[in-house]
């Protein structure tokens, strides 16, 4: 259940309302989960876009190096997973394993080639992916659960200022992974303020005037 976004979102809003009297209002379309992230020279010359297709790549042969956290390594429900539901295994001298799970240093190695990395362990919504020249690969059998932002709101609230759900609603469903990216990578490699990107993306999205 939990790797499906519709199913998910469904259940969790129904535990939630159910234990505390929290409605969920509509979700972003981006998924914030572990991923994998490959270098864009190499997703280009063997259009490469989802895990089926890097699956496929691997146990062709394809050469790639991924740079990881042990514990996505080895963790059964994140590398191990993704290589039985996609028919691929990565040898030891495949893997650069770091002990840490920083994202910002896994995305490092392959964006600088670190010991001959290409792909890096990520989470979707890394401000680091595209300023580093990398392509998240779409989980598209659903091995990993689905992490989707969503603004939540107490029933009596809710009730009271019922307009908040329909200006809240374009304001997450405009918050794709790609524009998340964009804007997490606006704070995290380029400084700018937190407040100051997210003021700027609603107001370009005619949210604020």
């Amino acid at each position: 259940m939990w790797s499906d976004a519709a199913s998910a979102y469904a259940e969790a809003g129904k535990l939630d309302f159910e234990a505390n009297k929290i409605v969920w209002l509509s979700p972003s379309p981006a998924n914030n989960t572990w991923a994998v992230a490959i270098r864009n020279d190499v997703a280009e010359a063997n259009n490469l876009s989802t895990f089926t297709e890097f699956g496929a790549w691997i146990a062709g042969g394809g050469e790639v190096k991924l740079a990881a956290s042990a514990e996505f390594v080895n963790s059964p429900a994140a590398l191990p997973k993704f290589q039985e539901v996609y028919g691929f295994t990565l040898t030891p001298d495949q893997l650069i394993t770091l002990s840490g799970g920083d994202t910002a240093a896994t995305i490092a190695a392959a964006a600088q080639q670190t010991n001959g990395a290409n792909a890096a362990m990520v989470y979707g919504t890394d401000g680091g992916i595209a300023p580093s020249g990398l392509k998240v690969l779409t989980d598209d059998k659903g091995v990993q659960p689905v992490y989707q932002p969503a603004p939540i709101i107490r029933e009596e609230v809710l009730a009271e200022y019922p307009q908040i759900e329909e200006l809240l609603k374009p304001v997450f469903e405009g918050l794709t992974l790609e524009v998340l990216q964009d804007l997490n990578g606006r704070v995290q490699v380029g400084g700018e303020a937190a407040a100051a990107v997210a003021t700027d993306y609603l107001t370009k999205g005619g949210f604020l005037s």
